[in-house]
């Protein structure tokens, strides 16, 4: 049985899987919640799946990038619990999530999977109608062309992520493209990879582990007087 926590995004997350089958989930979609919100969703898996902490045999966590907050807080809470519970700790590359959740509605389609990295930048990985990687994950500026070589290699692509909806100015014109803003990140799509982790004890170090932020944090000085 494996705790799954997903937080990179302004979506928060929670679900209970046991042997690939998902007994238990949560989720909300409330900006900077994730703080309030993370440790009481666990809870409610916890009851609504009739278990006990003692009987997980994981925890496995989204690792970026993303939110450095919603990293931070996730990866945290997943540390302490493989601290606490003395299990492994599992990570999960976010952007993979969104491809799973793209494979199950369009499973003959490319994956162009997006996070929000603010401005008209996005964390962008592109994948291949087989799951393969084709454009490594970087964060990119959204402008005119940029994907083309990539677009090319697929008959069709479907756009998927918090990041899909700003390019799609850039995309829309293009017949093998087209954008699904109901695919979301949910920990239940987790599911598979955190057992095949777990199977093949593909751990993380507790102690040393940090999330993939991709790109360094910068702090912005508050405007607000008194906090400067």
């Amino acid at each position: 049985m494996i705790l799954l926590l997903e937080t990179s995004t302004e979506i928060c997350s929670v679900a209970l899987t046991k042997e690939n089958d998902i007994v238990a989930s949560r989720m909300v979609s409330e900006p900077n919640s994730h703080s309030q919100k993370l440790s009481l969703l666990i809870q409610e898996v916890i009851e609504q799946a009739g278990v006990s902490y003692s009987e997980l045999s994981a925890v496995a966590v989204s690792k970026g990038p993303g939110s450095y907050t919603g990293l931070r807080i996730g990866v945290s809470t997943a540390k302490g619990f493989a601290y606490g519970l003395d299990i492994p700790l599992i990570s999960i590359e976010t952007l993979r999530i969104l491809e799973k959740g793209a494979k199950r509605k369009f499973p003959e389609s490319g994956v162009v999977a997006m996070i929000d990295a603010r401005r008209m930048e996005v964390y962008c990985e592109i994948y291949d109608s087989k799951g393969n990687v084709i454009k490594p994950l970087s964060a990119d500026i959204i402008e005119e062309g940029i994907y083309d070589d990539y677009l090319n290699k697929e008959k069709d692509f479907v756009f998927v992520g918090n990041g899909a909806k700003k390019s799609m100015p850039f995309f829309s014109n293009k017949l093998n493209c087209r954008f699904e803003e109901d695919i979301l990140l949910n920990a239940e799509l987790m599911s598979e990879m955190a057992l095949n982790k777990l199977e093949n004890k593909d751990f993380e170090d507790i102690a040393y582990f940090e999330p993939y932020y991709l790109k360094d944090f910068v702090a912005i000085e508050s405007k607000v007087k008194g906090l400067r």
